[in-house]
């Protein structure tokens, strides 16, 4: 259509909309494909989590970024105020009073063993830990923490890397003179891309093109082109300048750091963790068999007792009295299987399985040797290796960092801004993006705001300051707990060293008291023998804890002079002059002694 006047009465009102149609679409296919899968997010995630692990050395492992499948449901917004909740009143609910002459015996034992189950687990050390590492929820968790700053790294990196942006805005307006009015359709799209700098400040390049032809004056009807291209700077100068303009960025990547050696700490801690409980199932397994032993044998002196009673050797109480101990013996298996029971189902819990899984425990031990270090060796083990120390003691720098930023901010502002623009011909009639470089606009400025107010800047100065001290209090509180830990880990190992020696020497004491009480059973009390059994059951039990004791402190103090490490398959990596550490079927230590029998001539005089 022509320019010039057009009688509006002659026709009805015009909507003026040209569009360059290819194009239009084009961006509108931009903007609509901008929501696409996750896949590169976790391929960019998984790159940088891989980067950061290599520094820590080979041992370190890269958590997994497998993620369950998101199923998002629409429900009523009615739904969400009102979640169902169900409990029901007391007449609904059905109480069933069990029988005081039932078989408790048969029940507890229905619930004891699970291990000869077809579909049992035998759970071994290094099985149970690749079980806590492949299912375990706090594994899990400690793997997302690191996956989150991995991610939280690549937001801020994002945001200092050149950002793309289009916008397209449709306005319809109208003009009217003496009643008679003309209407237009606008389309604009907008194409910017903006840049963080180094050192303070961003810059932005932009297209500004119309999608339509704009009327620009309705007594001419003329038309006069939108587009542009421009660019643009906003550069501070003294306030936000410099170095801390990227403090956030520094932040976040040795927030990725810490994370990593977290991570790495956890791993090892789990580790220790694991076995502590293994052990201490281990240990309670054994605890169970020295009880069904004491049983056994309390029952051989009651049958004696009760033989000798007979004979008119002995008064009736004393076989009451030898029964009794075997009900109370009984009663404390029962309280030890139980617990054992419960001991169980937290570890399979802890170890990620469900808790309908039945599990065997396989009784291992570690061939670990004891370290032969001194105290001051410890130390500096643990202040030169720990991973938690030295993510104590780079936060100090971080808070330093965090004062230069707050005194930055007492500064004036003083601020450079300048705008570039090359326009599209004026003079063109019809639609397009045609620049004309004679037509360049250009505008700079210059800002000074005089820092009248910086009373919030001050106090926040005071807070940084007061929080780096907080933070150097912590470090130095952190650094003697270590030196602490380390010492008394190496400590504990010679103190359960010589609690396992006090406990043998006193399961020997205890079996050849044992053994001369049986050979003169018929010029002792019972009481005598009763003690002894007693005695030796808990000598047996002592002997038992302070084993797993030991080897759990070994662990321990690797773990907490940072000398501990676990390898990409989740075991144990020994140093160079340590050979390699694995795990043993536990040898019967009963075994080692002669049986202890029962006379039968003194049974049945």
């Amino acid at each position: 259509m022509p320019p010039g006047p057009h009688p509006s009465h002659l026709s009805p009102p015009r909507v003026i909309c040209r569009l360059n149609m290819g194009s239009s679409l084009a961006l509108l296919g931009l903007l609509t494909g901008c929501a696409g899968s996750l896949s590169k997010v976790d391929a960019r995630t998984q790159k940088l989590l891989e980067e950061r692990s290599r520094l820590l050395g080979a041992e370190s492992v890269v958590p997994r970024s497998e993620y369950l499948p998101f199923s998002e449901s629409r429900p009523s917004p009615d739904d969400y105020r009102t979640p169902d909740t169900i409990n029901p009143a007391a007449s609904d609910l059905h109480y069933t009073v069990a029988d005081e002459a039932r078989d408790v015996s048969s029940r507890l034992a229905a619930y004891t063993d699970q291990s000869a189950h077809a579909d049992a687990i035998e759970l071994t050390l290094v099985e149970s830990f690749r079980l806590a590492q492949q299912y375990s929820r706090e594994y899990r968790r400690a793997e997302e923490d690191y996956i989150l700053a991995a991610i939280n790294l690549l937001i801020e990196q994002h945001r200092w890397g050149p950002r793309f942006f289009a916008d397209s805005s449709l306005r319809a307006s109208g003009a009217g003179d003496d009643g008679e009015f003309d209407h237009a359709l606008d389309i604009v799209n907008t194409l910017r891309a903006t840049k963080r700098l180094p050192y303070g400040g961003e810059v932005e390049a932009r297209i500004v093109w119309n999608a339509t032809e704009q009327l620009r004056d309705i007594a001419t009807r003329r038309y006069r082109q939108s587009s542009e291209m421009a660019l643009s700077a906003d550069i501070p100068l003294l306030r936000g300048a410099g170095r801390v303009a990227r403090e956030p960025l520094i932040q976040s990547e040795r927030d990725l750091v810490y994370a990593a050696r977290t991570f790495e700490r956890f791993r090892r801690e789990l580790l220790v963790g694991i076995a502590s409980d293994y052990f201490d199932l281990v240990a309670s397994m054994q605890r169970i068999e020295n009880q069904r032993e004491q049983i056994a044998g309390l029952q051989g002196l009651q049958q004696q007792t009760a033989a000798l009673v007979q004979a008119g050797q002995l008064r009736a109480f004393q076989e009451e009295l030898t029964r009794s101990q075997v009900l109370s013996a009984q009663s404390s298996l029962a309280s030890q299987e139980e617990s054992f029971r419960f001991q169980l189902d937290r570890f399979r819990i802890r170890l990620g399985l469900p808790i309908e899984q039945p599990v065997r425990v396989a009784k291992m031990t570690l061939n670990l040797p004891e370290p032969d270090a001194t105290l001051e060796e410890a130390t500096l083990a643990a202040l030169n290796y720990r991973l938690d120390l030295q993510n104590q003691r780079d936060s100090v720098e971080d808070q330093k960092r965090a004062v230069q930023v707050a005194r930055n901010q007492l500064l004036p502002d003083l601020n450079l801004t300048g705008d570039v623009g090359v326009p599209t011909d004026p003079d063109l009639n019809e639609g397009g993006f045609g620049l004309d470089p004679d037509e360049v606009e250009y505008a700079a400025a210059m800002t000074f705001g005089w820092p009248l107010d910086r009373r919030i800047e001050r106090l926040g100065l005071r807070q940084a300051l007061i929080s780096y001290e907080r933070q150097l209090r912590a470090y130095e509180q952190t650094r003697d707990t270590v030196i602490v830990e380390a010492r008394q880990a190496l400590r504990n190992i010679e103190l359960a060293r010589f609690r396992l020696m006090l406990a043998e020497q006193q399961v020997g004491i205890n079996e050849r008291r044992l053994e001369e009480q049986i050979a003169r059973a018929d010029e002792l009390e019972p009481q005598s023998r009763v003690d002894t059994e007693i005695e030796l059951n808990n000598a047996r039990n002592n002997r038992d804890q302070a084993r797993s004791d030991l080897q759990v402190a070994v662990l321990n103090y690797l773990l907490q002079s940072g000398q501990l490490r676990i390898g990409r398959d989740g075991w144990i990596v020994p140093p160079d002059d340590l050979p390699e550490i694995t795990e043993e079927r536990l040898p019967d230590f009963r075994a080692e002694q002669p049986p202890v029998e029962d006379n039968p001539q003194e049974m049945n005089p």
